[in-house]
């Protein structure tokens, strides 16, 4: 595996984790880290056993906890737009990404960990997660997809709210909002390992365009939506994948999907 210096990169098949790896900054993101979450999710892309990725924070404290603003005092306006470039890239890519993305919130996730998270596919949260848009504080405004994402997934007031106030949404709200998929009591990321392994055992062609049917249909209207799923169910349609299911299906055995 590539070398890191501020993620780690664990391959557990079906599952990859991704933990941003600077506990003592709170796993802040800066432009280094940005770039090796990319690199990361390049790499796995390479391990046709991995089925899903989960990204995480190290350390107990914080999944991220932000921007690194040790930063920005010294920033300039063009910097600045460059930086919030490199953070919407990375989130898009996650957003785009092929695989299943779970977000495993362990703790902090303000300001460019809310974004982050909001970019992957959906979020399991311990119960001491906590998320925000916290940038009013600072003057300045989420940059990383705030704006776009938040509203999407909890709607327009509810979002400009969050991002108005810059206050934090403890697990339990977040919830409620619609913001987490669940709270885990227990082991984390085992429960996300669990439901990745659930996913492995699908087609693997399906998931991939029932993901790419959810997330790009979201933005169309009901017409063109129905147009996109219409083309995918077409596309899948072709594949050796839907003959092997229906086949295991009508006699009544387990699936042996291939991904072709």
């Amino acid at each position: 595996m590539g070398e890191y210096k501020n993620v780690i990169l664990e391959c557990d098949a079906p599952a990859a984790i991704i933990r941003i790896n600077r506990p003592k900054a709170l796993n802040a993101l800066n432009p280094e880290t940005i770039q090796e979450v990319s690199n990361a999710l390049d790499e796995i892309l390479e391990k046709e056993e991995i089925r899903g990725v989960i990204i995480t924070g190290a350390g107990e404290k914080a999944f991220i906890a932000g921007a690194d603003i040790s930063r920005m005092p010294d920033m300039t306006p063009q910097e600045a737009e460059k930086f919030t470039e490199e953070g919407q890239k990375l989130t898009l890519k996650i957003e785009e990404y092929p695989l299943p993305v779970i977000a495993a919130v362990n703790g902090y996730a303000l300001g460019g960990g809310t974004e982050l998270a909001l970019a992957c596919d959906f979020i399991y949260a311990s119960p001491n997660a906590v998320f925000g848009q916290p940038e009013v504080n600072l003057g300045i405004i989420p940059g990383f997809g705030g704006t776009q994402r938040l509203t999407r997934v909890v709607g327009p007031n509810m979002a400009m709210e969050i991002i108005l106030t810059g206050r934090h949404i403890k697990a339990k709200e977040a919830l409620r909002i619609g913001l987490a998929n669940r709270i885990v009591e227990g082991d984390l990321i085992g429960e996300a390992k669990k439901t990745i392994e659930e996913i492995s055992q699908r087609g693997p062609l399906a998931v991939m365009y029932a993901k790419n049917a959810v997330r790009r249909g979201k933005e169309l209207p009901i017409e063109a939506g129905l147009e996109l799923e219409r083309s995918l169910f077409g596309l899948v349609f072709a594949s050796e994948d839907r003959v092997e299911g229906v086949k295991a299906f009508l006699e009544k055995r387990k699936p042996e999907f291939k991904g072709k």
